[in-house]
């Protein structure tokens, strides 16, 4: 009676939970991920021993070798390189800018050439300089007040937008089409504010389009660095009759053959259901490419890792793309599209990692109101992990091609706040991203596509009645 009595008391006093089979599965996947990850050391090899890895470069091709061999030795089901042709862009000797107050006294400003642009000539390019907040400033000061000098577009990110990249978004078309639209007014030449919110010099590169531009008649487009900018808006207010001197020796070649990297664990009931996870392997030039987008690939190999070394078996093909060209041209999500497209695959579910390699805050998606209802139902799944933001937006540049209206897009979003510290910058370098950090995405979007994959899409399941 009295033995009764006291299994009674203990299981009265005893709360009743119960650990689900998909929390389970979570937490041994961010287990796996924080003891025994692979991202760090992978990215270690590409930052260190490869480095910065521009489309048609030495290192691109390094890094393709590389990835593939990894990939390799994981022992998935299929490994393989997608060939694609890419551009090859050059930056040449390192640039050189000043700015003359009168003749004989200068000082020097860090520049970089924005990717994609003419040389300047080849002694360099001085000339008057006008600055402007966007490119809607060129129409009101007209042909007469721009031709011959350069132009500087001097509009910086709002920092009060609490969204970094909607910051970014909100100035970045005075790179892209700065200089071909200050070129319809006959500038000489483009200064660019870098795209950062903190107060440093180093100058950010990206890409800029001459769009219809002949190419007799492009202008030489730099960045400049926010110190830089602002040294150079505030002497430009004391005298407006001051002098620019740039000279940068960068050129465009033909497009080379270059390769996305691909490698997948086939699914075990649907295997022609394809759920996708990648980051794009190339990079700019001036740092090793540590955040964007050395982070996401290698987050993006350890997501089949950890599901394959955990014990899990898919459902649906895992499949993880490396994607080359993101930087300067999207030729690599745009041929995986294309080739998807014309064998007739069926992608069900795609998730990008290209927001650095800072701690996960969430993801955004890019899907129906009823796949993001179904998604909403885990958020509590990952809110142990501090993993609170999901919420309806963009994905990832090189996954957006495959978009159809059944199709679920992803993107990891990581802390923002100092990803344009280092965004196509000189200190874009390993020692900035931090190991925990890295891991937890990795974990972050294992764990999604293993939910992904057990689930199925709302438009899956309605296919299979």
């Amino acid at each position: 009676m009295r033995t009764l009595l006291l299994a009674t008391i203990l299981l009265v006093s005893t709360p009743f939970f119960s650990q689900s089979d998909d929390e389970k599965q979570i937490r041994a996947i961010y287990d796996l991920s924080l003891t025994n990850g692979k991202a760090y050391d992978w990215l270690n090899h590409l930052s260190n021993q490869i480095g910065g890895r521009l489309s048609g470069s030495v290192q691109a091709q390094q890094a393709v070798d590389y990835t593939k061999g990894q990939l390799d030795s994981l022992g998935l089901d299929r490994v393989w390189l997608q060939p694609v042709m890419v551009p090859k862009w050059v930056r040449g000797t390192p640039e050189f800018a000043y700015i003359e107050t009168k003749p004989g006294l200068t000082t020097n400003v860090p520049i970089c050439a924005l990717g994609g642009s003419v040389a300047t000539p080849e002694g360099g390019l001085k000339a008057n300089i006008i600055e402007v907040q966007g490119i809607e400033d060129l129409e009101k000061l007209g042909k007469e007040k721009i031709a011959g000098k350069i132009v500087f577009y001097n509009r910086p990110m709002d920092p009060t937008q609490i969204s970094t990249f909607s910051a970014y978004s909100g100035c970045v078309d005075q790179r892209y089409s700065g200089a071909a639209e200050a070129g319809k007014y006959g500038a000489s030449g483009v200064i660019v504010r870098s795209m950062n919110l903190r107060l440093d010099n180093y100058p950010h590169t990206g890409s800029m389009s001459y769009g219809d531009t002949p190419v007799s008649s492009r202008i030489p487009a730099a960045a400049i660095s926010t110190k830089g900018a602002e040294l150079l808006s505030t002497t430009l207010t004391l005298n407006p009759e001051i002098k620019f001197y740039f000279k940068q020796n960068c050129k465009q070649f033909n497009d080379v053959q270059s390769y996305n990297v691909i490698g997948e664990i086939k699914g075990s009931t649907y295997p022609n259901e394809i759920m996708l996870v990648g980051g794009h392997l190339d990079s700019w030039d001036l740092g090793d490419g540590s955040h964007d987008d050395g982070a996401g690939v290698v987050q993006s190999m350890d997501v089949l890792r950890l599901i394959k070394a955990n014990g899990y078996k898919p459902k649906r093909t895992l499949r993880v793309v490396l994607f080359m060209n993101e930087e300067n041209g999207l030729r690599g999500g745009n041929k995986y599209a294309e080739v998807a497209k014309s064998k007739n695959e069926n992608h069900v579910f795609a998730l990008e990692s290209d927001a650095g390699g800072f701690t996960p805050r969430g993801f955004s998606f890019d899907c129906t109101d009823e796949n993001f209802n179904q998604v909403l139902g885990w958020k509590k799944l990952f809110e142990p992990y501090l993993i609170h933001m999901f919420i309806k937006g963009g994905s990832g540049a090189d996954i957006g091609p495959l978009k159809t209206d059944e199709l679920v897009l992803a993107g990891l979003r990581p802390d923002s706040q100092r990803y344009f510290d280092h965004h196509h910058a000189e200190n874009d370098t390993f020692e900035h991203v931090n190991k925990r950090e890295l891991e937890l995405g990795a974990a972050t979007m294992a764990s999604l596509v293993y939910l992904m994959d057990k689930y199925g899409t709302i438009q899956s399941k309605k296919i299979k009645g």
